[in-house]
């Protein structure tokens, strides 16, 4: 047998084989790409954002960064009043005005150039006056009237201006609005007040499309006890969740697939809620008390109860912009202050825990540098050229609030899967309101 019939054998004194010119054509093909690719990297880093951004790198410039952040993760707000608005200045009566160009913070120009891609329509009716004659019970029972107005003026502005809004119900519904190039609207009731001591009203409100309930707005309420402010102090009515009914509202908004909302309630209440709640809890339009000493955002040893880890809580707190609860007067309260509450609040949390909820339309000023939805890509920049990564900043602006969602969907889901009873208003324990 030869060498010659089998070529791998060849023996070491016959030298070794030429490579073919097919091969020698190839090494060099991978030689010039190779080189053109160290080439391109070290122009790159080099300084050439245009470069940067088709290579598919982050550019230096942190507006340029905010901007390719934003396409991908479009903001998610978890609290923005217009429907309370429109019922304030129109009278709920959209012939009188057009989602394109409105006063105040929020109109569809400048959604867009804020780069938005959802956000929660608050469906808010205010709290009784406790100052005002008449029985609670007729201002309540109103309450829930109004709020079914509030339900279908949104959904009467979601489909008129459907090139715009798509309504959403689920995590998965608001990432398919955005791959569509809409902006997705979920609805929000700001306190427990708007259902009048009725868990079927809960029920009835989740059917319409609601997906979180703050469980106090600015009065304690047959669940629960709020952190007031409105009308100044607030005495204690439960000295947190009522113990008949409160644990029954969480229970029963975990098992429907509601977020139970801790902004507007008490230390007590917030504190009760996350040891009750099977899913995981948001904080709508809220800041961080260690920042700026306001009872409406939330002090560091109930943040600490809210992060990853043995006997911690999984949960979103969305940044509110009001400038009273950002710093101590309007000239500190600014997008430099707004930055300290989100990084505070990473800092105790974890940054998958943080979220931005403006409460724009509500409130009557704003921050300095943040004065509409169109200023969000301005915070987004700030934190970027702190160290925020990408993916940091794709999480604080929706992603966030996206897995929480998911996660309180996973949670009723369950309980529904094990046959959960829906709770029911019994009428012989049904409490004055």
């Amino acid at each position: 047998m030869s060498s010659e019939s089998f070529p791998l054998l060849r023996l070491p004194s016959e030298g070794k084989p030429k490579p073919s010119k097919a091969r020698a054509v190839i090494w060099a093909v991978v030689t010039v790409v190779f080189a053109a690719a160290v080439v391109l990297l070290t122009a790159a880093n080099a300084g050439s954002d245009t470069l940067r951004v088709w290579l598919g790198m982050m550019p230096h410039d942190a507006d340029l960064a905010a901007g390719v952040i934003l396409k991908s993760a479009p903001v998610i707000d978890g609290h923005i009043d217009l429907p309370w608005l429109v019922r304030m200045l129109f009278k709920n009566d959209p012939s009188k005005f057009d989602l394109e160009e409105m006063p105040y913070h929020v109109d569809i120009t400048r959604l867009r150039q804020g780069s938005v891609g959802g956000f929660f329509w608050s469906v808010y009716t205010p709290c009784p006056d406790p100052n005002e004659e008449g029985p609670d019970y007729v201002n309540a029972t109103l309450a829930v009237r109004d709020t079914m107005e509030q339900i279908d003026l949104s959904k009467v502005l979601i489909d008129k201006y459907s090139d715009t809004f798509e309504l959403a119900t689920t995590a998965a519904d608001v990432k398919q609005a955005i791959r569509s190039g809409k902006i997705a609207s979920l609805l929000g009731i700001e306190g427990a007040h708007q259902i009048s001591a009725s868990i079927g009203t809960l029920r009835q409100f989740h059917e319409l499309g609601v997906r979180y309930m703050t469980l106090t707005h600015t009065c304690n309420n047959p669940f629960a006890d709020s952190c007031g402010i409105k009308w100044g102090g607030i005495e204690p009515r439960w000295h947190g969740l009522n113990p008949a009914l409160g644990p029954q509202l969480v229970r029963e908004m975990n098992r429907l697939g509601m977020f139970v909302d801790l902004s507007h309630t008490s230390d007590e209440t917030a504190k009760q809620a996350i040891a009750l709640s099977e899913a995981p809890v948001i904080w709508s339009h809220s800041s961080a008390r260690a920042v700026h000493n306001h009872p409406r955002n939330v002090p560091d040893d109930i943040l600490e109860l809210i992060g990853e880890g043995e006997g911690k809580k999984d949960g979103v707190v969305m940044v509110n912009f009001a400038p009273g609860f950002v710093g101590p007067t309007p000239e500190e309260a600014d997008i430099e202050s707004v930055s300290r509450h989100v990084e505070h609040l990473a800092k105790v949390m974890g940054r998958k825990h943080v979220g931005l909820g403006s409460d724009f339309d509500g409130i009557e000023t704003t921050p300095i540098g943040l004065e509409d939805v169109s200023k969000y890509p301005a915070l987004i920049s700030l934190l970027y050229s702190r160290g925020w990564s990408k993916y940091d900043l794709a999480g604080l602006t929706g992603g966030n609030l996206l897995r929480v969602m998911e996660g309180m969907e996973r949670v009723s889901a369950e309980m529904q899967r094990k046959g959960v009873a829906p709770a029911m208003d019994v009428y012989d324990r049904r409490p004055d309101l």
